[in-house]
């Protein structure tokens, strides 16, 4: 499903409102071209995120993520690109909370649930909770997933060089890139 113009802009004025709320200076520029992901699932507040990107060159790359409040960013790793190894990133919590899952012993009582419906493609449940000034650091071809705390979240990604489009997901309805209609 694709995104309308005017369900794209008010979901970039809300990440805006989101990167206020956590002290993020935006650029006017930035702010027009804020991305919503909604990976193709037509449910932004349940599966999706808001990202601006600084900078992604051939080696480094920065960016914000938004996340609202229970919304999912699916599970998924990075892999090799072109002989190159797939993304490093570090992820530092700026505002609100976000539950990180990564491979290892399973967390008994998570504090996030995958979206209704889509449990069977959520396989890694040790959880890492991170607030305001918590990071953590992603090596490439981890699977992982977030999901943000009951008020939304904005953490700042550190990494090599994005290429998301690359992204594998267990699910495998999601498409990475979004699609803007009129």
């Amino acid at each position: 499903m694709a995104l309308t113009k005017e369900e794209l802009r008010k979901w970039q004025q809300k990440a805006y409102d989101y990167l206020q709320r956590a002290g993020i200076v935006l650029t006017p520029e930035e702010r027009e071209n804020i991305e919503i992901a909604d990976l193709g699932l037509g449910d932004f507040e349940r599966t999706g995120l808001a990202l601006v990107v600084y900078v992604n060159t051939e080696r480094v790359c920065a960016k914000e993520l938004v996340l609202l409040p229970g919304q999912t960013c699916p599970q998924h790793f990075h892999p090799p690109v072109n002989g190159q190894p797939g993304k490093e990133e570090t992820f530092r919590c700026r505002w609100g909370e976000v539950y990180l899952y990564v491979p290892g012993e399973p967390t008994p009582n998570p504090r996030a649930k995958p979206p209704a419906g889509d449990e069977e493609y959520y396989t890694v449940w040790h959880e890492i909770v991170l607030r305001p000034g918590d990071q953590y650091t992603l090596y490439p071809e981890t699977w992982h997933w977030f999901q943000g705390g009951p008020e939304g979240a904005v953490v700042s990604e550190f990494s090599t060089r994005s290429t998301d489009e690359n992204d594998l997901f267990t699910d495998p309805r999601i498409k990475r890139l979004p699609e803007v209609i009129d």
